[in-house]
């Protein structure tokens, strides 16, 4: 169609800061008119959706709750691009209307498709309230941690640092009675903290892939390579089993040792020796079954804005 070529949509983008699609859409149904497609951007809320587009919304908020009867708990991440418009009332009120979405989703579900209250998609109300902030959002991920129907147990929250990381962890039991207990409780609290605090990457060491083991044991063996006094091959297993052991007590959530404990001057007690103990007040037997960490922004890698590369991918569509 006359009128609908890079040029126009570059000069619409630059006109109306919307994204490359948006502008190339509202050519089209303009009918190549540059004034009337400036007004279907406008209508649209969609001015202002591409603003500082080679930005990453790394800031937002990591948001989590926890169900009334502590069986099921969610949590959600939503970015946007700087701490001062994360702490926006209508960012922060999204933010809570995407994770009571999410309550109700089923697990697996796509997050941008899940429905708002409001009957939009979260993805089609995060596209219009960056049109009205001016900075891209983008309900980036969710999770949920549930004990299974017919079993007992309980779940636990903790969002640290003004929603910076969030953290959820399970325990199963065998009676309800055990998942209750003030001492099995306490302890799910402090395990949600330990881990938000220690990062870990696995619950249990047989949950590392045989390729993460492998790349480690890779650095581990370029470490004894490069130490200035080193040691005979033929000591290498062993001074390599010695160091995953200490990874292992740092990696792995069971095996690290609870920074609640040493706080109080209590060294040596490990996560998995306060779940020991806190079986044993309960009288019943208490089994972590899942964490799950989020830390905002995390593994999220800047973009350049290539305005040429764009108008190439959308030529070749």
């Amino acid at each position: 169609m006359a009128g609908i070529n890079a040029q126009a949509i570059k000069e619409l983008r630059e006109r109306t800061q919307a994204g490359m699609s948006d502008c190339k859409s509202a050519l089209t149904e303009a009918e190549g008119d540059m004034d009337k497609a400036v007004e279907i951007i406008l209508k649209k809320g969609l001015a202002k959706s591409a603003k500082k587009a080679s930005a990453a919304a790394t800031e937002g908020e990591v948001r989590a709750s926890v169900s009334a009867d502590k069986r099921r708990a969610t949590m959600v991440e939503v970015n946007i691009q700087t701490d001062f418009a994360a702490r926006n009332d209508s960012f922060r009120d999204f933010v809570g209307e995407v994770l009571a979405a999410a309550e109700k989703a089923s697990a697996g579900a796509k997050l941008g498709e899940v429905t708002l209250a409001s009957g939009k998609t979260i993805a089609d109300a995060a596209t219009e309230l960056t049109g009205r902030i001016g900075e891209k959002i983008d309900a980036r991920r969710w999770d949920v941690v549930e004990i299974p129907e017919g079993k007992h147990g309980a779940v636990a929250a903790y969002v640290h640092l003004g929603g910076k990381i969030g953290v959820i962890v399970a325990v199963e039991t065998d009676t309800a009675l055990v998942a209750s207990h003030r001492e099995v409780v306490k302890f799910l609290e402090e395990t949600a903290m330990q881990a938000a605090a220690m990062s870990p990457v696995a619950l249990r060491r047989e949950d590392i892939s045989d390729e993460d083991k492998a790349k480690q044991k890779e650095i581990f063996e370029g470490q004894l390579r490069e130490d200035p006094k080193p040691k005979p091959e033929a000591a290498w297993p062993k001074i390599i089993e010695g160091k995953f052991n200490k990874w292992y007590s740092e990696a792995v959530l069971l095996e690290q040792e609870s920074v609640e404990a040493a706080s109080r001057g209590v060294s040596g007690q490990t996560i998995e020796k306060l779940r020991a103990e806190a079986e044993k007040a309960a009288g019943g037997s208490v089994t972590v079954t899942r964490f799950v960490r989020f830390e905002r922004g995390e593994g999220i890698a800047k973009k350049e804005d290539d305005f040429a590369a764009e108008v190439a991918k959308m030529a070749s569509a």
